[in-house]
């Protein structure tokens, strides 16, 4: 008669078990290694302490208002170079649309989506209300550009906008 061919190595309770253990296992090890990228890639927060900025939110405000009631006008140029670099011209004038000097401005570009990539652009004043600042090297994308005027040590002016490089 013919007989079933019988497995050499048939399976049993152990080698289930042995099986599962090993595929939640792998599914266990993969979840950590995914879970640590992601943290340290993005953390997640805006700022580190949302208490501390809270505290700084009204004073924040007041800022704000000064900044406009002294309706100053100030237009920022951004032309890109060849080599990937980006070259950022402020001009700034006053209520009455006179040419301001003596502001030490401060640019920065800002990744919407990675702190680590922001590149601030130190500036210069190069005529009178004219400020121009050279980032070396920054890549095409989505960036927030932010503009801040120091006078005697105080904050005058802030400006945020989203850019588009190319």
């Amino acid at each position: 008669m013919n007989r079933p061919p019988v497995s050499p190595k048939p399976l049993t309770g152990g080698k289930v078990l042995a099986m599962l253990i090993a595929f939640f296992g792998v599914i266990f090890s993969v979840n950590m290694v995914m879970m640590r990228l992601a943290i340290q890639t993005m953390p997640g927060t805006d700022v580190d302490s949302a208490y501390t900025a809270s505290l700084a939110y009204e004073k924040e405000i007041v800022t704000a208002h000064d900044q406009n009631a002294r309706n100053w006008k100030v237009d920022a140029h951004i032309e890109r170079a060849p080599n990937g670099g980006a070259t950022l011209r402020v001009e700034a004038r006053d209520n009455d649309g006179k040419p301001m000097s003596g502001l030490k401005f401060q640019g920065r570009f800002e990744r919407p989506t990675d702190r680590r990539a922001d590149q601030p652009v130190e500036m210069a004043e190069m005529g009178i209300g004219i400020y121009r600042g050279n980032a070396p090297l920054i890549a095409a994308g989505q960036w927030d550009l932010v503009i801040e005027g120091v006078a005697a040590g105080k904050r005058m002016f802030l400006s945020k906008n989203r850019v588009v490089l190319n």
